[in-house]
């Protein structure tokens, strides 16, 4: 029976892309289901050897190791260079998205404190 491998939802093309190549290169056996018309299916990889599963999660644990350890000195280095966004950047560029987070925010904690306030 197949065993699920790695999840694909809200995973970047680029990343996914890897992640198949890493496993075609090794001779893992997968395949992949899509998430379908209404996103209501598991897009993921399915691995066809379950007695293959400890070498392709490690395959995988290390594939997102490096990806995280390469991801945090791109921005290091683009912080460096000035050229990484701060807070201030976000706010100019998504001004609605600031705006709507802080409302949602507040109302968050006004709810959350109004029976404290009431006694």
């Amino acid at each position: 029976m197949a065993t699920l491998l790695f999840h694909l939802r809200d995973v970047p093309d680029e990343e996914a892309q890897e992640v198949r190549e890493l496993l075609a290169e090794h001779d893992i056996e997968v395949y992949e289901t899509e998430a379908g018309r209404w996103r209501l299916a598991v897009p993921a990889l399915w691995l066809v050897d379950e007695s293959r599963l400890d070498e392709a999660r490690g395959l995988i644990d290390a594939y997102q190791q490096e990806l995280h350890e390469r991801m945090q000195r791109e921005h290091a280095e683009a912080r460096d260079r000035g050229e990484a966004p701060g807070m201030w950047d976000q706010l100019r560029q998504h001004p609605m998205a600031v705006l709507v987070t802080l409302i949602a925010l507040g109302l968050m904690l006004g709810l959350s404190l109004l029976p404290f306030l009431n006694l």
